[in-house]
């Protein structure tokens, strides 16, 4: 199972459900800028056998609206004791537009993502460097 990163997080259930013969499948948005979705999700569940769609990251509602996504599972960098859930900066449009139409959302995380000292007013959210949509492999595609 896997290739040699473990079972994951975020796609553990879907490799374990895939290991008991449970009939799943993904669809994985690309995840930009570093397109850890299309590098790293996306080549890992093809490995396992598990049936994975690649998608764009502006996909994600359209295929959610068309009833091709019956649970969204994602993973964690953070979740507070309040149950605050704080990730990649996509989680929170998919997050929204699963609640808008009724399609359950699970943030997977292992247990050391619990933060149960902090209160949200207590973290910085991560501001990445512009140029990593302004530029890829250090060539300006836009201004």
């Amino acid at each position: 199972m896997a290739t040699g990163t473990g079972i994951g997080t975020a796609t553990a259930p879907v490799r374990v459900a895939h290991a008991l013969g449970i009939k799943v499948s993904v669809i994985a948005p690309e995840t930009r800028p570093w397109l850890q979705g299309a590098r790293l999700t996306v080549y890992e569940l093809m490995a396992d056998g598990i049936p994975v769609t690649l998608i764009t990251d502006t996909a994600v509602g359209y295929v959610m609206y068309k009833g091709m996504v019956n649970s969204v599972m994602v993973g964690a960098d953070r979740i507070l004791r309040d149950g605050h859930v704080y990730n990649k900066i996509g989680t929170f449009k998919e997050a929204v537009i699963a609640h808008e139409l009724g399609i359950p959302f699970y943030a997977i995380a292992p247990s050391s993502t619990f933060d149960m000292k902090s209160k949200v007013e207590d973290v910085k959210i991560e501001e990445r460097d512009p140029d990593e949509v302004r530029k890829i492999r250090g060539v300006p595609i836009a201004p």
